[in-house]
């Protein structure tokens, strides 16, 4: 790759924890992997607009407060308006199994839950961003 991955780490709505995004944060920037975090309290026009951008490969949502049901159908909608097709929309948090293969259905990538490996979401968003991205 003649660049370095190119990550979006989101929080969005209400929901105020963020220490497990700054936490993935750092582990993918020192995975060589280039990192924005948004910060808290975003909508999902405000992460599609901040990926498109930045230019990423990747969008990582960390979810704790339940919203996932609404934040993911919202996130990828927009970004199907805005044509970042090729753009990877994972994440993680507190999400039921159930909630995870709807999610999955329409279009969110692999979503993880809480203690994942780190080295398992590395994995993950560098092989798809090898697979899907042309750079």
């Amino acid at each position: 790759m003649k660049r370095p991955i190119r990550v979006l780490i989101a929080k969005v709505g209400l929901d105020g924890h963020d220490r497990g995004a700054k936490v993935i944060a750092s582990f993918l920037r020192d995975a060589g992997m280039e990192v924005i975090y948004t910060g808290l309290r975003q909508t999902p026009e405000m992460v599609v607009n901040a990926a498109l951008q930045e230019d990423v490969d990747a969008i990582g949502v960390s979810i704790l407060s339940g919203a996932h049901n609404t934040v993911f159908p919202k996130i990828i909608t927009l970004m199907k308006e805005k044509g970042l097709n090729d753009v990877l929309l994972t994440g993680g948090g507190i999400i039921p199994d159930k909630d995870i293969l709807k999610l999955n259905e329409l279009g969110v990538g692999k979503l993880f839950p809480p203690g994942t490996d780190t080295k398992e979401i590395i994995s993950y968003i560098t092989n798809y961003v090898k697979e899907h991205r042309n750079f």
